[in-house]
C-alpha cells in the first residue's frame, strides 16, 4: 500500500523545458485526490518550491535544498539543517584552484557574487533567480548549502579535494551533470523523507519516489518502490542496479508510472495527518 509518492522535479517531473506535463499534472492531481501525500523532493529552493506547487494547483510536502529544508503542505517549516558556520566559512573563503562558479542557499535565497544568466533559464517562469552579493561578506550561519556549477570534470576533480579537506563533516553531491553540492554532514533527500514520513507516522516501505541524479540516491534506495527515469545519470543507475528504469521525462515516463498504478487494483486507505 503506498501512501506518499516523492518526486525529484529537474529531469523527473519537469521535461527538459523546465515544465510539468499536462499529462502528468493530471496524474499528481489523480494520486492526491485517493489520499497519497505528495512530496517534492528537490535541490531547488523552498521559495520557488511553494511558487510552483500554487502556480499548478498541488498541495504537497516540500523537501528542498536536497533534504536541508522540510515543509508541510501549508508552508510550514518542520526541519532545517545548515552548513555547520566555520565550515561554511572555510568552503567561502578558500582558494579550491577551480573555474566553477560558487552559489550560496539561505532562506532569504540564492546568493551569488557575478552574473550568470545561462544558470537562471530554469527558474524565469517562477520569478525567482539569484541576488548579486559579495559571498565572502555573508555571515557564516544560515547557509544550508553551498554550490560549485560548471564543468563535470573540473567538479569531480573539485569533489575529491573537498572530500579530502573536510572528510565526514560535509556531505557532497552532484545534483546535476554540472552542479556539485556541499550539504551539512548526513544531510540527503533520504534522510529528509525519512524525518517527515516520522512525522507523519507513515512507513519507508509505504512511498515510492522518482528520480535522475545521484542526490536522488538515498530516497530512492529506502522506499518501497524507487523508479529510476531514463534520463538518470549513469552513475545513479549503477549505484542502484535493482531499481526498476522507466522512461524519458521528455514523454512524461512519471505520468505513466502513476497512471499504470493508479490502475492496478491495490487502493490506499490511509491519509497522512
Amino acid at each position: 500500500m503506498v501512501r506518499l509518492a516523492a518526486f525529484d522535479m529537474d529531469g523527473t517531473l519537469l521535461m527538459p523545458n523546465h515544465q510539468v506535463g499536462a499529462e502528468t499534472l493530471d496524474a499528481l492531481h489523480r494520486l492526491s485526490e485517493n489520499q497519497i501525500a505528495l512530496t517534492f523532493a528537490t535541490g531547488r529552493h523552498f521559495l520557488e518550491v511553494r511558487t510552483i506547487a500554487r502556480r499548478l494547483g498541488l498541495q504537497g510536502y516540500m523537501i528542498t535544498g536536497n533534504g536541508t529544508r522540510i515543509h508541510d503542505r501549508e508552508g510550514n517549516n518542520l526541519f532545517s539543517s545548515d552548513l555547520v558556520p566555520e565550515i561554511a566559512l572555510e568552503v567561502l573563503h578558500s582558494h579550491w584552484e577551480t573555474p566553477a562558479s560558487v552559489h550560496v542557499f539561505r532562506d532569504d535565497g540564492w546568493l551569488t557574487s557575478v552574473e550568470y544568466p545561462e544558470l537562471l533559464a530554469p527558474h524565469v517562469e517562477n520569478g525567482f533567480g539569484y541576488h548579486i552579493t559579495p559571498l565572502r561578506s555573508l555571515p557564516a550561519y544560515g547557509i544550508s548549502k553551498i554550490c560549485f556549477c560548471g564543468d563535470h570534470d573540473a567538479l569531480t576533480s573539485l569533489q575529491t579535494r573537498l572530500r579530502l579537506h573536510f572528510g565526514k563533516a560535509v556531505d557532497l553531491c552532484f545534483s546535476a551533470y554540472d552542479c556539485l553540492e556541499v550539504l551539512p554532514a548526513g544531510t540527503n533527500k533520504g534522510a529528509a523523507l525519512s524525518h517527515l514520513c516520522d512525522h507523519l507516522d507513515i512507513d519507508l516501505a509505504d512511498c515510492m519516489a522518482f528520480g535522475d541524479a545521484m542526490n536522488d540516491r538515498e530516497m530512492l534506495g529506502m522506499v518501497g518502490k524507487g523508479y529510476i527515469m531514463g534520463n538518470a545519470l549513469p552513475q545513479l543507475k549503477a549505484s542502484l542496479p535493482h531499481l526498476e528504469i522507466i522512461g524519458h521525462c521528455q514523454q512524461q515516463a512519471v505520468a505513466q508510472q502513476l497512471n499504470n498504478w493508479l490502475s492496478s487494483p491495490k487502493k490506499p486507505h490511509h491519509s497522512p495527518e
